[in-house]
């Protein structure tokens, strides 16, 4: 019986990594998705950098969210690879809106996301 418990357990534990997971993604997708859409499409180099991350990260995270919904439908290496693809993509997210005034809530979005991923991707291991 205690086998059972402990998978069950550990089953729930998968669950609520997933959903934490998923949830990261999704704040993280509204997050850059409202940042692009504050940076002017005539502005800076710099600007136009922050807009196509924030566009990019949307779409990652939002993908990665899907990939987390579909249950039994996505093979665990597909989930490994979706995890690793989002991570990097917040990681680098955050580091091209730390250097943007105003952009501090989509840096610690993409962070938290990213922290969330790596955290699932160690479940799977």
């Amino acid at each position: 019986m205690t086998s059972t418990t402990t998978s069950q357990q550990e089953l729930f534990r998968f669950l609520e990594d997933r959903f934490a997971c998923a949830q990261a993604c999704s704040e993280c997708a509204r997050s850059c998705a409202l940042r692009a859409s504050l940076v002017d499409p005539d502005g800076t180099e710099n600007q136009e950098l922050v807009r196509r991350r924030g566009i990019m990260c949307a779409e990652v995270c939002d993908a990665t969210c899907r990939v987390l919904s579909e249950q039994n439908q996505v093979d665990e290496g597909a989930i490994r690879a979706q995890l690793e693809w989002c991570r990097q993509v917040c990681l680098e997210s955050a580091h091209v809106f730390d250097a943007h005034p105003g952009a501090e809530e989509s840096a610690k979005a993409c962070r938290d996301c990213a922290r969330a991923c790596g955290e699932f991707l160690a479940t799977l291991r």
